[in-house]
């Protein structure tokens, strides 16, 4: 940016302009840009009081708050890795994390002390380098790592970087690794929200950005993180539901946030005059990705707020597509093109391009941008064909060169060998008025080898029961083709999603192929 462009980068404002929000916690409770300085200081003289140097790991287990803002800060300065762990991760999980990415410091919260404290003894980690925030006996106390410490910044600074685990869908979660950059943290700083441009959001500019979802995920920590380093104030959530994430946007005058489809629903679940009483004129750029969004369900959206939903598709490895109002409009459902310096291709099974309009495996890379997953060559190899890699997804270009997602592999029936995307169904299921959420798999069946198994939570108030079972099929056969009809509906009161949408579609289908072996793709 020239001289006269507006500051950037979290610390050059923070000197700057002290006193202006950077951050509002779940609470209300406010933190100035001096104040979030001054803590992030405290914390990086507290690691190097305990001898970390560049390259060691820090893990949190911490709700959305502002410690767990200012320690994401504190290790981008102090050449630290980070490791946001899943807080509904049991301990032998937590414990696994630790032990991969040989942590040093573990800082946790009273809300998740009780499985923090089953991966701190099963890790072996010295609980001398192990930190809680509130009540959490086995952890020496937040303060002990801040108390005292000094609020100018170290002398000694080195740009850190996130460390992110996967999903973990099949076998053991993979740390994302990534060399540490060369470079001042301040410089690192000033070039992280070049993918806002993407998307229209400048520094400054009276933008402010709500984080809906845990920070343990992947954008959602980046999201937040660069608003700040982007001069927005950071609205945090910490149990989302609509009317909570609509209260913010009108208190604060949102401008811009990071999504998944699973909001979008739950919002247009409300009673349009409760929704509606909600300004939401501020909104100027809402963004989401994470999973295909059901088209009727983004024109509600539009119908809404307007023109000012973007897409994205994209993988914590890197590289991605992006999708502006206007290019989805055009093209409804897509997710967009390759946004600069990121290439997308689709090979078959064989490593060949597939042609327009065919289905295949979603490969992409990004100039520059080399990962690893930590400590698992095998793995790291098998993600990658002829320089790309992929995460599973599949997905297909049409005529004018945009990408459109069908499922992952691993969800996908394959029915009488037909390949049935069960996106596409959920996507129409949830459409219908009595239906508060939706899954579709695949389940065992002798003669085509697996059969379509749809589970619904009703909406609250509306029971379970052949009634609604016949409604919904109703209704379904209106949207989709005979063969993508489900031949069961099973009801649950409540779908094993996180906070941030992520629907665990494990849970739901493996009890059905106990004993049974499902091909995965």
């Amino acid at each position: 940016m020239s001289d006269d462009s507006p500051t950037t980068g979290f610390w050059a404002i923070a000197q700057e302009t002290p006193d202006r929000l950077a951050v509002a916690d779940p609470d209300f409770n406010e933190a100035t840009f001096g104040e979030l300085y001054a803590l992030v200081n405290r914390i990086s003289h507290g690691f190097q009081a305990l001898g970390l140097k560049r390259g060691d790991h820090v893990a949190t287990s911490l709700p959305n708050s502002i410690e767990q803002v200012a320690i994401g800060l504190a290790a981008f300065q102090s050449g630290l890795y980070i490791t946001t762990v899943n807080w509904h991760l049991v301990g032998p999980e937590i414990a696994y994390i630790l032990q991969d990415a040989e942590t040093k410091i573990f800082i946790t919260h009273e809300r998740f002390v009780d499985e923090a404290r089953r991966a701190l003894d099963e890790a072996g980690l010295d609980p001398k380098r192990a930190f809680g925030i509130g009540d959490t006996p086995g952890f020496r106390p937040w303060k002990e790592l801040i108390e005292g410490q000094p609020e100018p910044r170290p002398e000694k600074l080195s740009a850190g970087s996130f460390m992110f685990y996967t999903s973990g869908t099949t076998g053991r979660p993979k740390g994302v690794r990534r060399d540490l950059p060369e470079a001042h943290p301040d410089d690192m700083a000033k070039m992280a929200g070049m993918l806002f441009l993407l998307f229209g959001i400048k520094p400054h500019d009276g933008h402010v950005e709500i984080t809906q979802a845990p920070l343990y995920h992947t954008a959602v920590n980046n999201w937040t993180i660069t608003a700040l380093h982007w001069g927005h104030p950071v609205i945090l959530m910490d149990r989302w539901s609509p009317e909570a994430a609509l209260e913010r946007i009108e208190k604060y005058k949102v401008t811009y946030s990071h999504m998944v489809p699973t909001m979008f629903n739950r919002m247009l679940k409300m009673p349009e005059e409760e929704r509606r009483k909600y300004d939401v004129s501020s909104l100027r750029t809402m963004i989401h990705a994470a999973a295909p969004c059901p088209v009727e369900t983004k024109w509600k959206m539009f119908d809404w707020w307007g023109d000012v939903i973007w897409e994205y598709y994209a993988a914590t490895e890197g590289g991605g597509t992006i999708a502006s109002p206007q290019d989805w409009r055009a093209n409804p459902g897509t997710v967009g093109k390759a946004w600069p310096n990121s290439e997308v291709v689709i090979f078959d099974d064989e490593g060949n391009e597939v042609p327009t309009g065919a289905s295949g495996t979603i490969y992409m890379r990004m100039g520059g941008n080399e990962f690893k997953y930590y400590k698992d060559e095998e793995k790291t190899n098998k993600a990658r064909m002829k320089g790309f890699f992929t995460v599973g997804d599949i997905g297909y270009f049409n005529e004018e060169g945009f990408l459109f997602l069908n499922d992952r592999a691993n969800d996908m029936i394959i029915a009488g060998g037909v390949n049935i995307y069960p996106a596409e169904i959920e996507g129409a299921i949830q459409q219908h008025d009595r239906v508060q959420d939706v899954a579709v798999f695949g389940v065992p069946n002798e003669d085509m080898g697996e059969e379509i198994k749809a589970v619904i939570q009703p909406m609250p108030g509306h029971e379970p029961g052949d009634a609604l079972r016949e409604e919904v099929m109703a209704f379904l056969r209106e949207k989709v083709a005979k063969q993508k009809w489900p031949h069961s509906i099973d009801f649950t009161d409540e779908m094993p999603r996180d906070p941030n949408g992520k629907l665990y579609k494990r849970k739901l289908r493996d009890p059905y192929w106990e004993g049974r072996e499902r091909k995965i793709l």
